[in-house]
């Protein structure tokens, strides 16, 4: 299980006395009065015959399951409003309401062990505001504010900016040229500064017929800091030495490397997909994917052209991520533990290891488990609040969660359902009607949406909380980008009642390989994401199997947060969950599936083609890099 540091309650105590003491001590300076008990450390006082209201948010040790201790608060509009963090986990207090340009109106950080005031909650207007933790969003509460007519109640979201298509490329050679490049992101103001593939974020979108090789060659002109890179592309079959490995066949800057996809598996043509490129450089990748390093790659089935699903400008992958800005709109740095492992920059060397001390792990603020790169405004395709004119039709929409940590349960404002056909490997046996689509990071759903009868309005993508777990990691919420239904047209587009699709293993009933995710290391020598008990060890190979084998995998999580956990080379099938028939959508074919604490979830997958090393990790792309990834080795 997950070791938490235990706090003495003696500093307990000690930080809520302070905090006590502190408002006692502004509210006598303004009126002489003993503050009131509605909620920690409220203060009541008068000035100017209006009573003063200020109030307290408390999160104790069992926030990341239980919430914040006080989820509803009060203040008035000229009160101060407080959080104590008496967990081990940083937490945030964070607005759901915005302003027009989509900045929680309130956005406190709080480390462990630490109290925050937060400005942004004095002047509001009258009302209730829902606030939650943007690192742990199954942390919800609400904030009154009482008062008069004054403040302000944020803004309404204008989706202002069109959205960004990107290039597609469908030659059998492809390149794509790694620089900084200035994108335009947000609507206003400067552009932003990003790391891109080809000078766009998101990169090209790579599309190619399956069975068909396709060489990518990558060069590398990306600033000093960036240092050497290594490109995986995700979900698909290919070769050991053109996985991405994160500390081989690198690209050091001023270099290039070609990948080879031959898009086959055991001889025969993939099944169509919707896979997705990124950079996969240990220690760094959480880093080099928020600065820009991301793109989408489909693969066509020939076969799906009988199907007359939506084609064209009405087949449209959508790329969701989130993002922090600074005040001329570039990117927030990410925040990196102290690192105590021996790491090596790799930057000179295309071919070396990754040598690294085990013996310690991670210190610092932001060290494991405290190590969420979360952005405050979530973008499409690489811009805020974007909007896309349609026809009153049936679209296809190709959603990936691109983001290093956030999760989004999507759903339409006007209530219509998404008919999920597929996943990001390939298309399900059935169509699954679906209100609402968890997707964590990396997970992809390939879906319908009907927009007929809503010529001349506007429907929104949001996502919303999730409700399905007590104790799994919670989504995010907000509006994401506007479909404005302009107009009927032609549709000779339907879905189905049955989809061909790829064929699954025989799942082994023997249980080959059981891979457990923890947090492991203690406050003095550091602590590290987990598997099987050991952090990521690049001359450590975790699990042997034999080519042309068919191996049964059980996936656990021993943790207190979610994880999202990836298999590379193969493309899997999900036996059960949780000792169950997975649910319908997860009975096509897949490569990441979703681990709250506490889950289990058994997989299975033939070995075709390759031997070598190949990857098992978190794609939470910051446990990733501190420990949670493992290597196992396909052998002749």
């Amino acid at each position: 299980m997950t070791r938490r540091q235990p706090r003495t309650l003696a500093f307990a105590l000690l930080a809520v006395a302070v905090l006590v003491a502190a408002h006692v001590h502004h509210v006598a300076g303004s009126s002489g009065r003993a503050p009131g008990t509605a909620a920690l450390g409220i203060g009541a006082g008068t000035s100017g015959g209006t009573e003063t209201v200020s109030a307290t948010i408390l999160i104790d040790q069992a926030g990341l399951t239980g919430g914040y201790a006080t989820p509803r608060v009060t203040i008035s509009q000229d009160g101060r409003l407080s959080v104590l963090n008496q967990d081990t986990y940083t937490h945030t207090v964070t607005s759901e309401a915005t302003d027009a340009g989509g900045k929680p109106l309130f956005d406190a950080v709080v480390p462990p062990g630490g109290t925050r005031s937060i400005p942004g909650a004095t002047g509001l207007a009258a009302g209730d505001y829902g606030f939650y933790c943007r690192f742990h969003p199954n942390m919800r509460g609400t904030l009154t504010v009482t008062g008069g007519s004054g403040g302000t109640h944020g803004g309404k979201l204008k989706f202002r900016l069109p959205l960004a298509v990107p290039q597609t490329l469908s030659g059998d050679h492809v390149r794509l040229d790694m620089r900084r490049t200035a994108v335009r992101m947000l609507p206003d103001g400067r552009k932003t500064q990003a790391w891109t593939y080809g000078g766009s974020w998101p990169g090209p979108t790579i599309r190619r017929p399956s069975g068909h090789r396709t060489l990518v060659t990558v060069a590398n002109h990306l600033p000093r800091e960036a240092g050497s890179m290594s490109m995986h592309l995700h979900g698909d079959h290919h070769a050991s030495e053109h996985d991405g490995q994160p500390t081989t066949f690198l690209i050091p800057r001023g270099g290039a490397r070609t990948y080879r996809y031959d898009l086959t598996d055991d001889g025969k043509p993939e099944p169509g997909s919707f896979f997705w490129y990124h950079d996969h450089r240990m220690d760094h990748t959480a880093r080099n994917n928020w600065m820009g390093l991301q793109g989408m790659f489909i693969v066509d089935d020939p076969a799906e052209a009988k199907l007359r699903l939506p084609t064209g400008g009405r087949d449209v992958p959508l790329m969701i991520s989130d993002r922090s800005f600074t005040r001329r709109n570039q990117l927030v740095p990410p925040h990196e533990p102290d690192m105590r492992m021996d790491h090596r920059d790799m930057g000179h060397r295309d071919m070396g290891h990754h040598d690294m001390d085990m013996g310690t792990g991670y210190t610092g603020p932001h060290a494991p488990p405290n190590d969420a790169t979360v952005g405050t405004q979530i973008l499409v395709n690489g811009r805020f609040a974007p909007h896309l004119r349609t026809s009153a039709v049936h679209y296809r929409l190709r959603l990936l969660n691109s983001s290093s940590f956030s999760s989004y349960d999507l759903t339409l404002s006007d209530g219509r359902p998404f008919v999920q056909i597929g996943t990001g490997d390939g298309l399900l046996p059935k169509p699954v009607v679906r209100q609402s689509i968890l997707l964590g990071p990396s997970q992809r759903a390939d879906v319908v949406v009907d927009f007929h009868g809503e010529s001349g309005q506007n429907v929104v993508l949001q996502t919303v909380p999730r409700t399905d777990s007590d104790t799994g990691t919670g989504s995010r919420v907000g509006q994401l980008m506007q479909f404005r239904v302009r107009g009927d047209a032609k549709d000779r587009t339907r879905v189905p009642a049955t989809l061909p699709t790829p064929e699954l293993v025989d799942a082994p009933g023997e249980i080959s390989m059981t891979w457990d995710f923890s947090l492991e290391g203690d406050a003095e020598t550091g602590t590290y994401w987990a598997i099987n008990g050991q952090a990521y060890d690049p001359d450590r190979v975790d699990h042997t199997v034999q080519l042309g084998s068919t191996e049964t995998w059980l996936l656990r999580n021993t943790s207190e947060v979610t994880h999202y956990v990836h298999i590379h080379e193969e493309q899997w099938r999900t036996v059960s969950r949780n000792g169950a028939k997975p649910p319908p959508w997860e009975q096509g074919l897949e490569d990441t599936w979703k681990l709250d604490p506490g889950e289990e979830v058994v997989v299975a997958a033939r070995f075709t083609d390759w031997t070598g090393p190949f990857m098992i990790h978190c794609h939470m792309l910051d446990h990733e890099d501190h420990g949670m990834m493992a290597t196992f080795e396909v052998v002749p």
